[in-house]
């Protein structure tokens, strides 16, 4: 099955036509937000040190600052991150999901909480079925 994009948001389009999407924006938002937690949650300055990197466009190098540093660096992956899930990362997976719901035009919904899992797949379904039927 084709994942469903919301309407407006397909893959074909370059990112630079959803500049004035608030749809798109709210979702771009949400993600970079959460990228940004989680990578200071992977990366904290106080155990690395980002050195730039010799090669333009290559991201820094992260160096731990001590070696007890890099002793913690080895228990901080996303796993871990994930099975320990604290309030911030499901705060922002939250964000992030109701920013996607309203660009399906689910929010009012979602911010019910009347889309469970087998719902939001049953609605995606839906809108994949009636796609394919168009071509």
């Amino acid at each position: 099955m084709t994942f469903p994009f919301p309407e407006g948001l397909t893959p074909d389009i370059p990112a630079a036509g959803y500049a004035a999407d608030p749809y798109a924006q709210a979702i771009a938002d949400a993600a970079a937000e959460l990228n940004r937690l989680r990578e200071s949650w992977l990366n904290p300055p106080d155990l690395v040190d980002r050195v730039p990197e010799v090669v333009a466009g290559y991201p820094d190098r992260l160096i731990p600052k001590t070696e007890d540093a890099a002793e913690e660096l080895k228990k901080r992956i996303l796993a871990n991150l994930y099975n320990t899930r604290p309030a911030w990362l499901a705060n922002a997976h939250a964000a992030l999901d109701e920013a996607v719901a309203d660009a399906y035009g689910w929010g009012d919904d979602w911010r019910a909480g009347t889309l469970d899992d087998d719902e939001i797949l049953a609605r995606l379904f839906h809108i994949n079925q009636q796609r394919s039927a168009k071509t």
